[in-house]
């Protein structure tokens, strides 16, 4: 019998999520993406509902960002906390990874705080330029 653990998983499930959540923080983006085409769900998400696309945001990493959107990561999903990839991406100012983002349908008025209201909490008028340029 194989020992299991949170509720039921497979240990070894759980040491290869933990796995590729790293590698969405850490901008490993070919070896991310090679796990999303092997079969790991683009919209997985951690304990605290945190999307690869969202780790992948926080921690600046555009390439990453735009692996996991062409393989249909869902650019709208927020986490537990209501946060956004986009507003992610604009609290870390990375102007690529924005682009990416609404280019891929982010709104920048979703969420808890928005992307939005983000950029103007933390006085970003770079970022609130970019935002402003989808507004309709």
């Amino acid at each position: 019998m194989s020992e299991q653990g949170s509720g039921g998983i497979d240990p070894g499930v759980i040491e290869l999520a933990a796995r590729v959540f790293d590698l969405a923080r850490g901008g490993a983006t070919e070896e991310l993406a090679a796990y999303v085409d092997a079969g790991v769900p683009a919209n997985l998400t951690n304990d605290k509902g945190d999307s690869l696309l969202i780790l992948a945001a926080y921690h600046g990493h555009p390439e990453t960002v735009a692996a996991l959107l062409d393989r249909g990561a869902d650019a709208g999903r927020v986490n537990d906390r209501g946060q956004t990839a986009l507003a992610a991406a604009v609290f870390k100012q990375s102007a690529e990874t924005v682009r990416a983002l609404l280019a891929a349908g982010a709104d920048p008025d979703a969420g808890g705080p928005t992307a939005r209201e983000t950029a103007a909490f933390f006085d970003l008028p770079a970022m609130t330029a970019l935002l402003d340029g989808v507004r309709p």
